[in-house]
């Protein structure tokens, strides 16, 4: 004959395990994203495979001087530290997404009744529970506060592309205008032979030979300046292309190339309406204050508080339901919040005007600014030079034939120089200029920059390809 024996489990081990099996359920609870938020997310995976591919930053160029500005201006974008430092806060408002529209984390509670001895021992899980709307409307604000920050970002890697084409084409100049007062060294040292080998003929003075050496030295003086400055432009550089003071110093650029040229002025208003950066940050702040006076406009909303809480020490248990609900009942205080957020709203509004009137008048000057340069460049290279350098030539065979004086032949020789580098200052301000329209202006980005396409204008124009 077999005795079985049967173990009921006590009713305070089934509250016990009961209570944590929820918490284990809970705690493994996800909310239901937003449409913003997996959109938001969709961009950061997309900006992330190209600037911070699996978390880390990718290999870099190697840079020669011979490198095209586009291999520097990636390098400069990949490496920039204020590119990374706004890149990183965008990411983590995209991660706040998820926390401005979860729910709150529920609580344990844990209560005991003491007398002489436990009196009772109860154990509870609370959960509140925000209105209707509430947690949608913060988290919509929440993906508004991203979007804005995205702006930044994307400002942040036009003005680090600016500043690299900036520091590259006067680095360029630099070079170049040395190569120019090199040229002109030797022209100089050629004049003095021609200058001796007249006195020595009788045909000159010893004078003439004298100012020669002073144009020489005089030029000689100059290009060691230039040399000097040099370090001032490769610190620069250096700092477009986001290096440290410890790493090697850039190779200097020593090939000019010239940029595409402009679209229609139209063309470029209707692009930059769409793209400049400072439009768009503005834009994103408009949204984000209307983001704000809807979860302004929950404020009226109750909040609820459910719960349930169980005294193991009876036996069976004892099982104490419970609900809350919040009473927005202080009026004043919601229509404040209502208009505080609508007072926001219309100072972001005002703030997108402001920057579209500052706008027009930067497009202006800076037009005028290119087409300045290109009739410069036009008149320097095409008409100036070309008859500077004859008249050179002739003052300097007059001069070896006793039909012209010295002076003729410095001054002639001064002006070639200075149309010399007035050419390239010339051209360099036309690049900077058009830097400055495509970047700053248009908000049109280089190829490779890793940044979204442009919604409405994934193709931009081919004049802007550069």
């Amino acid at each position: 004959m077999g005795l079985t024996v049967a173990k009921r489990i006590p009713s305070r081990a089934v509250v016990f395990f009961g209570l944590a099996g929820v918490l284990v359920i809970v705690g493994a609870c996800t909310g239901g994203a937003l449409e913003s938020e997996r959109r938001a997310r969709g961009d950061l995976e997309e900006v992330a495979g190209r600037f911070r591919p699996s978390g880390v930053k990718p290999d870099l160029l190697t840079l020669a001087p011979d490198s095209p500005i586009d291999d520097y201006l990636r390098f400069a974008l990949l490496n920039s530290p204020r590119v990374e430092a706004a890149y990183f806060d965008w990411a983590a408002s995209v991660e706040r997404i998820t926390d401005a529209r979860s729910l709150p984390d529920p609580r344990l509670t844990f209560e005991l009744d003491i007398a002489e001895v436990v009196m009772s021992a109860k154990a509870g899980l609370m959960m509140d529970l925000p209105g209707p709307g509430k947690l949608r409307a913060a988290g919509n604000l929440a993906a508004a506060e991203s979007t804005a920050l995205y702006a930044v970002f994307e400002g942040e890697v036009l003005r680090a592309a600016y500043a690299l084409k900036s520091a590259w084409y006067r680095a360029l100049f630099l070079e170049d205008n040395l190569r120019a007062q090199r040229e002109n060294l030797l022209l100089l040292s050629d004049l003095e032979q021609l200058a001796r080998q007249q006195n020595a003929a009788g045909r000159a003075s010893l004078q003439d030979v004298l100012r020669a050496q002073i144009e020489q030295e005089q030029l000689r003086t100059r290009i060691a300046n230039l040399e000097d400055s040099r370090s001032t432009l490769v610190a620069e550089l250096k700092a477009a292309l986001g290096l440290g003071v410890r790493e090697a110093d850039p190779p200097l650029p020593a090939r000019f190339v010239p940029s595409p040229g402009l679209p229609a002025r139209d063309a470029i208003l209707e692009i930059a309406l769409r793209r400049n950066p400072g439009i768009r940050r503005m834009a994103a702040d408009v949204r984000r204050a209307e983001a704000q006076v809807e979860l302004a406009r929950t404020a009226g909303v109750p909040d609820f508080a459910a719960g349930i809480e169980a005294d193991f020490k009876d036996n069976p248990a004892t099982w104490k339901p419970s609900i809350g609900m919040t009473l927005p009942v202080w009026r004043d205080k919601i229509a404040a919040r209502i208009a505080a957020a609508q007072g926001e709203k219309r100072a972001a509004e005002a703030r997108l005007t402001a920057e579209q009137v500052q706008f027009a008048a930067e497009l202006t000057a800076t037009l005028y600014a290119w087409r300045e340069s290109l009739r410069n460049v036009e008149l320097l290279e095409e008409r100036l030079l070309p008859r500077a350098r004859q008249s050179f030539d002739a003052a300097r065979t007059g001069y070896a034939n006793g039909r012209s004086g010295f002076l003729d032949v410095v001054d002639a020789y001064r002006q070639v120089l200075a149309f010399d580098v007035a050419l390239i200052e010339a051209r360099t301000r036309r690049e900077l200029a058009l830097a400055s329209l495509s970047l700053l202006i248009a908000g049109v980005p280089p190829p490779g920059a890793p940044v979204l396409a442009p919604e409405s204008n994934p193709d931009p124009p081919k004049e802007f390809a550069r």
